[in-house]
């Protein structure tokens, strides 16, 4: 018989892949514009720096980076959904089948911090190969065109080990990585059961695909609005030892003042709006898959 745990791990990782294949492109443009420092920027808009992606690298600059996304994101979304769940069953208390806002967001902040800690370096990856192809001023420096052909996955994890401090670069930006992550997985489970029962209609017992779609796409976007600054720290963090990046941060607390004294506390929501454009579709898919994973495996084990 297939364990709780296991079909949670099977279902989390499903969600997270499903989710973020569908919102690829919307995701590399996110990191061009969190990335890109007080220079006059090379990526401005969302549909002229769609334009620019398809222009310069076709297809595949929708899809670059979604390779290393995906593996990154099925431990990640399984660890986390794994971790809420049995976290949940831990704080449950006798005779109820709910936990109340305190536990939930308490549960949620567990399972973001383990889901972090498991697939950081992974993540670091992800956003040094959206950035390597771009065209911004640190790539076209030398050759005056954007490096075409990447490394893979464990080479470019072998360069950031030799070249950057190991361990310590490996996990360069973890603080506020799990600092945003905690609180925006808290808030995202949180807001997803709550507005689940609350747009449940009378006499049924759950809601339909379209209300859990709706209610992911709500909670993603309410929770990332609260959390997003740390997130552009976090990416900020990962690509400052890259040497086509002009800006170098001593510290977490050193790019904040950074930022803010160069770029204005604006600096600090680069890329929002594609931002809400990635985390609605993401989180909806995401948690509708998840529900419908986890639920045809406990009615087939």
């Amino acid at each position: 018989m297939v364990s709780d745990t296991m079909i949670h791990l099977v279902a989390g990782g499903m969600a997270g892949a499903v989710s973020r294949t569908v919102v690829s492109p919307v995701e590399r443009m996110k990191i061009l514009f969190q990335v890109q420092g007080p220079e006059p920027a090379a990526y401005e808009g969302v549909f002229p720096t769609l334009a620019k992606m398809w222009r310069e690298e076709g297809l595949m600059g929708y899809m670059r980076g979604n390779g290393t996304n995906v593996i990154r994101i099925i431990p990640y979304s399984a660890s986390q959904f794994a971790a809420y769940e049995w976290c949940k069953k831990l704080l449950m208390e006798p005779g109820k089948t709910e936990l109340d806002t305190p536990r939930r967001l308490t549960a949620g902040g567990f399972a973001g911090v383990i889901s972090v800690a498991c697939t950081y370096p992974l993540d670091m990856v992800r956003t040094r190969l959206s950035v390597l192809s771009a065209t911004l001023d640190g790539n076209m420096r030398k050759s005056g065109v954007p490096q075409k052909k990447l490394p893979g996955i464990v080479p470019m994890l072998v360069h950031i080990y030799k070249n950057e401090g190991g361990l310590v670069g490996l996990y360069r930006g973890i603080w506020p990585t799990t600092l945003g992550v905690a609180p925006y997985v808290a808030l995202n489970f949180q807001c997803y059961e709550g507005l689940k029962f609350l747009l449940v209609p009378p006499g049924q017992d759950t809601p339909s695909a379209t209300r859990k779609l709706i209610c992911g796409a709500l909670a993603g976007s309410i929770a990332q609005t609260i959390t997003y600054p740390l997130d552009v720290l976090r990416r900020r963090m990962q690509v400052t030892g890259m040497a086509s990046i002009n800006y170098k941060y001593k510290g977490t607390w050193d790019a904040v003042r950074t930022m803010v004294r160069n770029e204005g506390v604006r600096g600090l929501y680069k890329g929002m709006i594609p931002n809400y454009l990635k985390v609605a579709p993401a989180m909806g898919v995401s948690f509708l898959t998840y529900e419908w994973c986890k639920d045809s495996m406990i009615e087939y084990r």
